[in-house]
């Protein structure tokens, strides 16, 4: 497989760029090797700039359940492109998307911004607007983008690289940030009993992503995140709950969809974007008239509910029917079939978790059972990880660079596709079990 524009491509990024990359996982650092320069995506497949093509496993890290460049989305685009692409004035395609949200969600309104970060940032200070708190309780390997308060114990691209925290975050930003493990029941009572009425919200992924995907665990017939609910509404606190990246992909009404539990706030984005930078966070109406211009908390933002984003969203939501989570799922399940049978056949220890159509492959040590927290997570084989993925990747299938991700599928990886990824797998396991051998 040649790689050389990718690697003379990264080279002059590495000059321009901090690393070469725009966000820090796709410059394969926790991989190893050159990071491929995407020229062109259709469908289920990306193109490399040297041609080579790759099955994605990505798919922009959620975005795309319909596929890379769907023709009804980009005509969706075009047309909205043409009329302008920034008003900075209020569209009528606004307040369709957050109708949308609204339809296949709990809340009550929503306010549009540009990014999951974006998102995650503004419930907070809504949150603690609202309750007149200041502390906020946060799960290790929960990543809730790059929000200050939010980067102790994040997962994701933090987890990848294995950042404590991160340096330019002020021990002040994060005094009022109580962390606890995932899935900790105990842990999170004794928070709430220590600190009660400071607690302005718990913010919780829905169903965490960003360390592997986890799922939230039941006792005694109570689900974590009913749990999470009734203990924040016991104490007066408010229940965030990020669906940044399972809303909407794992179900037609995300994790909500499959549990029944929502937030008093809820942060969307991903395929709500339609693979455009677009997001959202909403709640019940009492809270977000605490938001200006109608309350005293502030909100702002010059590109919030652009045009072409919004035209991109709009036009997925609507084409996301049941018959396209019915495509998703069935495909996810078939997959992660296929990748216990290859694994176990080679004698690659590993658990399969996942939450609906989103999942990723833990390579843990032999007898592990289960992965319900962060600690759990790091202590997969990460060398296993990386040489089943640069196999994988060599026979033409783009897996996340990092232990820590999930895999994403789309509406268009067709039996062809998933032939496809299908082929590379004994290789890949072979490959990460002679790894494993030598760790």
């Amino acid at each position: 497989m040649n790689v050389d524009r990718s690697a003379a491509a990264f080279e002059r990024a590495r000059t321009v760029t901090p690393g070469g990359v725009n966000s820090p996982v796709r410059a394969f650092l926790a991989v190893g090797g050159t990071p491929r320069f995407i020229r062109q995506a259709k469908g289920a497949y990306l193109t490399d700039v040297d041609g080579n093509e790759y099955v994605d496993l990505v798919c922009s890290w959620g975005p795309m359940l319909l596929g890379h460049a769907h023709p009804e989305v980009l005509s969706a685009v075009a047309d909205a492109a043409q009329r302008g692409t920034s008003f900075g004035a209020p569209t009528e395609a606004e307040v369709e998307l957050a109708a949308e949200i609204i339809d296949r969600t709990p809340v009550d309104q929503v306010r549009l911004v540009n990014s999951g970060t974006e998102a995650t940032l503004s419930a907070i200070r809504l949150a603690r607007g609202f309750t007149g708190r200041d502390k906020i309780i946060k799960f290790a390997g929960c990543y809730h983008g790059h929000v200050d308060s939010l980067l102790a114990s994040a997962g994701s691209g933090v987890a990848t690289l294995g950042i404590p925290g991160t340096p330019g975050v002020t021990a002040g930003t994060t005094a009022d940030t109580i962390v606890v493990a995932y899935n900790d029941r105990e842990a999170v009572r004794e928070a709430f009993a220590t600190f009660g009425e400071q607690i302005a919200c718990l913010i919780t992924e829905a169903a965490p992503g960003n360390m592997g995907v986890i799922e939230p665990g039941t006792r005694d017939g109570i689900g974590f995140n009913r749990f999470l609910a009734d203990i924040c509404h016991e104490h007066g606190a408010l229940f965030i709950s990020d669906e940044v990246m399972t809303g909407f992909r794992v179900s037609r009404s995300g994790q909500y969809g499959l549990d029944g539990i929502g937030g008093d706030l809820m942060t969307f984005g991903k395929v709500m974007g339609g693979g455009f930078p677009a997001a959202a966070f909403g709640g019940r109406a009492d809270i977000m008239a605490h938001l200006a211009p109608v309350g005293s908390v502030y909100q702002a933002g010059t590109l919030s509910g652009n045009p072409v984003a919004t035209a991109a969203g709009l036009a997925t939501l609507r084409l996301a029917t049941e018959d396209v989570y019915q495509t998703v799922d069935k495909a996810a399940e078939q997959l992660k079939a296929e990748v216990h049978a290859a694994l176990d056949k080679a004698g690659v220890p590993h658990l399969v978790s996942g939450s609906g159509n989103l999942f990723s492959v833990f390579f843990v040590a032999e007898g592990v059972t289960a992965v319900p927290d962060y600690a759990a997570a790091q202590a997969q084989s990460v060398e296993a990880y990386k040489a089943f993925f640069h196999s994988m990747l060599d026979d033409g299938v783009y897996l996340p660079p990092s232990a820590f991700e999930g895999w994403f599928l789309s509406a268009a990886h067709d039996s062809a596709a998933l032939d496809r990824i299908v082929a590379a797998l004994p290789r890949a396991a072979e490959a990460a079990a002679q790894s494993a051998q030598h760790d």
